[in-house]
């Protein structure tokens, strides 16, 4: 399994016009290529009346299946460069469908490159990212006297408190990297000098919202 994942917030949709021609992107979570293929042929459906309906995919956690379409543009024209857009962010189980309306002013092949480009990156930045990470749950027994200690630790370092459950001692439910998990369960028997008991849930995946280091390129 992947530690973390990049992929899209949510299904969705934007549009963009250039020279009259109304470029509309669709993006959709995909987990094989049959349902790549049935998303597209939906699109195409959907848009018939439309002059092309180009597509791209990448499919798998090392991005095993990488296609593209240019649906009658000129070769490399439109498929290649929205596939590109994807792999730059690093994205996984994601089909893009930008479905082109003529508006009559012919674009020229590198003004096609930037058109295609420009929709995918467009509707990546208006539906957003988010990150899966691989957590494991970890649920502390402490007393009640150490938890103002714990809340303040969790608070201040890359783990998050999911829940707390009040009995006879308290239960501290965490979220950690799966990757820093034992680190986690360290540095708790550290702060509380080995006052703490530890139980291990289920390991899973979580998906942050994320804010790009960099705007996508708005070619």
């Amino acid at each position: 399994m992947l530690d973390s994942y990049f992929t899209i917030r949510s299904d969705g949709e934007s549009e963009i016009e250039i020279k009259k021609s109304r470029f509309i992107c669709s993006l959709k979570r995909v987990y094989s290529e049959d349902e790549a293929k049935e998303f597209i042929a939906q699109k195409k459906k959907e848009h018939w009346k439309a002059n092309h309906n180009c597509s791209a995919f990448i499919i798998g956690e090392k991005s095993d299946i990488q296609r593209s379409s240019d649906d009658g543009e000129p070769s490399g024209t439109a498929g290649v460069p929205m596939l590109e857009v994807l792999k730059k962010q690093e994205l996984i189980n994601v089909a893009a469908v930008v479905t082109r309306y003529f508006g009559g002013t012919k674009l020229g092949a590198g003004g096609l490159i930037r058109a295609y480009s420009h929709a995918v990156s467009h509707a990546l930045n208006t539906i957003g990212l988010v990150e899966g990470k691989l957590q494991q749950e970890i649920r502390l027994t402490i007393s009640y006297p150490n938890l103002g200690n714990v809340q303040n630790f969790i608070e201040h370092n890359p783990y998050t408190l999911q829940d707390t459950v009040y009995g006879e001692q308290v239960d501290v439910i965490c979220l950690v990297d799966e990757i820093k998990s034992e680190q986690f369960m360290a540095e708790i028997v550290e702060l509380l000098n080995g006052q703490v008991t530890f139980k291990e849930g289920e390991c899973s995946y979580h998906e942050i919202p994320i804010i790009k280091k960099e705007q996508l390129d708005d070619i």
